[in-house]
């Protein structure tokens, strides 16, 4: 299925993890793709990736947090390729667990930088330019740790919460112009940043309970997120607009308890 044949697509983060699966799903469904990203050499194997499987990709070199960046990388989108009608802002940060009282500001600004002043910008340039064709579909990533506590940090949980209010509101800014703003909220997932949890797990041999709380029983896998991605790039999400989507195995749907033989 080539759901997003002819569109062009913009994905951040795309050098790894969620953002390199959403790069080669887009691509495998018919988008063409600017895989942006910190690291060139990350961004070429993901452009290699896509090329290998048959897809259109493009490697930019960019800061997601950093305005002139992403207004150039939109500006490359729309010549080099020709167009812009998808724009996953997937690119995040997260935070090392720290005790409340010393954290700090540089923390808690960091976790607003790398999470909700990327979006903020792809939603503000990305719009601009969907706005003006009438048409366009921008994508969050935020985070099933913003839903609740102890999903997270607590300087990451409240950026992905404030990631949230952004969807609905752009959502609403948006009225009547045809751009759809939506986000996905993966639960626990093997990432590049996660990455620490999971060989934390595997060094105890307790991987097996990672993901143990989800109706599941199981972690997340990169390519159900992009999964998920690509549903709201796609016109069959043609009347989702402003909401949250979890891609998070149940977890958020109850409250953690514990089961006992009867």
């Amino acid at each position: 299925m080539r759901r997003l044949e002819g569109r062009r697509a913009i994905v951040t983060g795309a050098g790894s993890g969620i953002g390199q699966a959403s790069a080669l799903r887009f691509a495998a469904e018919g988008a063409r793709v600017l895989a942006v990203g910190r690291t060139a050499r990350t961004l070429a194997e993901t452009v290699a990736e896509v090329r290998a499987a048959g897809g259109i990709a493009e490697p930019f070199v960019a800061d997601a947090t950093r305005e002139d960046e992403v207004a150039a990388a939109v500006g490359h989108c729309l010549e080099a390729l020709g167009g812009l009608e998808i724009f996953f802002a997937n690119a995040g940060n997260t935070d090392r667990m720290v005790p409340l009282f010393d954290q700090t500001v540089e923390i808690w600004e960091q976790q607003y930088r790398d999470n909700v002043i990327s979006a903020f910008l792809a939603v503000k340039h990305a719009g601009r330019h969907m706005v003006a064709r009438g048409t366009g579909s921008i994508i969050l990533n935020s985070s099933t740790g913003s839903l609740r506590a102890n999903g997270g940090t607590m300087a990451y949980s409240a950026a992905k919460a404030a990631v949230n209010s952004l969807t609905m509101n752009a959502a609403n800014a948006f009225a009547g112009t045809n751009v759809r703003v939506n986000a996905v909220l993966p639960g626990l997932t093997e990432t590049g940043l996660t990455r620490p949890i999971f060989d934390h797990a595997r060094s105890k041999g307790a991987d097996g309970k990672l993901g143990a709380l989800t109706p599941l029983r199981r972690t997340g896998r990169v390519e159900e997120i992009a999964a998920v991605a690509a549903f709201l790039a796609s016109d069959d999400s043609a009347y989702v607009d402003g909401q949250l989507i979890a891609a998070d195995g149940g977890i958020s749907s109850t409250h953690p308890f514990g089961r006992f033989a009867l």
